[in-house]
């Protein structure tokens, strides 16, 4: 069974009606703070629900099933950790934000440290967004290439088209309302492709995760002492810690949903959004995982190459658009895409709102009328979607699954960064040439950690957290006490 014409119209409908809605939903603005925030308050479980799509919509969607089948159900331990992260930015990051009127995440670094901290810490920001949403962009492109038969560049163009389009006009709220709505849409596609794999097989449940039981692929916690302890990605200690610092780093200091956070306008809604999304992310890893699973008693365990495939990622596309009935392959795929559309959506967004709220504004925007800002806005969300676009097909060629590249990107500069705002946030002592230093110290050190693998990458963001604190607290012992501080 393949695409069916009817396949094809429930795509483009669906695609045509979700991006006209985010156009509606996002109304007209008249300022780049318009765009970037919308004019009023968005209700917190639209927020959540946006968070969620954002973070996990097309990496979850293909490469999580993927992951499952070639390994087991131990990246739960990660999720969980995630939950801890959220908790504790809620805690401490979230009251810091809503002190002042800031439009950026690094506003609040601005006001602790100075203008210099900020500005670097954007340009971290964008150099890392740019890569790790490469990634997702070209993770997108995956079942897009199945479906129209058509080479990954092509598939990557169109998807970064499509997602520039109401990017372009209806701003973050649209981006955030068109989030929320496709975050119900594929988990609903997950349940559905889920049940059709335990109907289709002629022992149901039993029957399909047999040979997953017996090899042990539904075990969810992996001490993991002993020999390997740092290489293994998925050990208890490692997700949880690892989890939890990666989560704190991604929503407390990431301006793709620091952005989105602020939007509720207030801090209670803020915290029930973002601990909210926590509880549903380990719901959601479990769901696309154990569909992983459904997908390994479906093939019966056969390799990659065996299936013709070769990248894990390709497993879960390849059912949706071969395994399931006509017009349901349309809808699920359908949900990918506008899910993924919205993640991208999200991302040049947020970009272009680092861009001229840290980098012009601060600098040059000073006389800079609200039209004009509004129009360097909108040119600049076109000029990161290029970028994304190169950075996608600059991944293409990548063996590792797309997941675990994405985060590993992530990793390489949230150390440093989250150090950073924790440097910040629990000392009153460092100046911003302590932060700098710092920050610079944890990049470094996660230079020389990556490049020669000495740990897995659950562990990257806790050695980037401790080397720019170490360095950080350091300096500032070392420098002379201001008597004004």
């Amino acid at each position: 069974m393949s695409f069916t014409m009817l396949d094809y119209v429930v795509l483009a409908a669906y695609l045509i009606g979700i991006a006209s809605f985010g156009i509606w939903r996002g109304g007209k603005q008249g300022s780049a703070r318009d765009y970037f925030l919308g004019k009023d308050h968005i209700p917190w479980w639209v927020v959540c629900f946006s968070i969620v799509a954002a973070e996990t919509s097309t990496l979850t969607f293909i490469s999580i099933p993927g992951l499952a089948y070639l390994t087991n159900l131990n990246f739960l331990q990660v999720t969980i950790g995630y939950l801890l992260g959220r908790i504790v930015v809620s805690l401490i990051f979230l009251p810091a934000y809503f002190k002042g009127e800031l439009t950026t995440a690094y506003g609040f670094l601005q006001t602790r440290f100075g203008a210099k901290t900020r500005s670097f810490s954007s340009l971290v920001f964008l150099a890392t967004r740019t890569a790790a949403d490469g990634v997702r962009l070209f993770a997108t492109a995956i079942p897009l290439k199945f479906v129209l038969d058509i080479d990954y560049p092509l598939a990557i163009v169109i998807l970064a088209g499509v997602a520039l389009a109401y990017t372009y006009i209806g701003g973050v709220r649209g981006v955030i309302w068109v989030d929320a709505i496709q975050m119900v849409v594929y988990i609903g596609g997950a349940l559905i492709a889920g049940i059709v794999l335990i109907a289709q097989d002629p022992g149901g449940w039993t029957g399909l995760t047999r040979l997953a039981m017996e090899q042990g692929k539904f075990s969810i916690f992996n001490p993991g002492f002993g020999e390997g302890f740092w290489s293994q990605p998925y050990t208890l200690l490692g997700g949880l810690l690892g989890g939890a610092f990666l989560s704190m780093a991604s929503h407390g200091t990431d301006q793709l949903i620091i952005q989105r956070v602020l939007t509720t306008k207030s801090l209670r809604a803020s915290q029930k959004a973002l601990i909210g999304s926590g509880v549903i992310i380990i719901l959601q890893f479990a769901l696309f995982l154990v569909v992983g699973l459904l997908l390994y008693g479906h093939y019966q365990g056969a390799t990659l190459s065996g299936l013709g495939l070769t990248r894990a990622d390709e497993i879960f596309p390849r059912f949706i658009v071969e395994g399931l009935p006509p017009g349901v392959s349309g809808f699920i795929i359908a949900g990918l895409f506008a899910a993924a559309l919205s993640t991208l959506a999200g991302s040049m967004s947020s970009m272009a709102s680092s861009t001229i709220m840290d980098l012009y504004k601060p600098y040059f925007g000073s006389a800079v009328t609200p039209e004009r800002e509004l129009f360097l806005a909108r040119v600049v969300t076109v000029l990161w979607a290029g970028l994304l676009v190169g950075s996608a097909l600059f991944f293409m060629n990548t063996s590792q699954t797309v997941v675990e590249l994405a985060l590993s990107i992530a990793s390489f500069t949230y150390g440093g960064l989250l150090g950073t705002f924790l440097l910040g946030v629990l000392f009153k002592r460092p100046t911003q040439e302590d932060a700098l230093g710092g920050f610079i110290a944890g990049i470094l050190v996660m230079v020389t950690v990556i490049s020669l693998k000495l740990v897995a990458w659950t562990w990257f963001t806790i050695i980037g957290v401790a080397a720019t604190l170490i360095v950080g607290v350091a300096l500032s012992a070392l420098s002379p006490k201001d008597p004004q501080r």
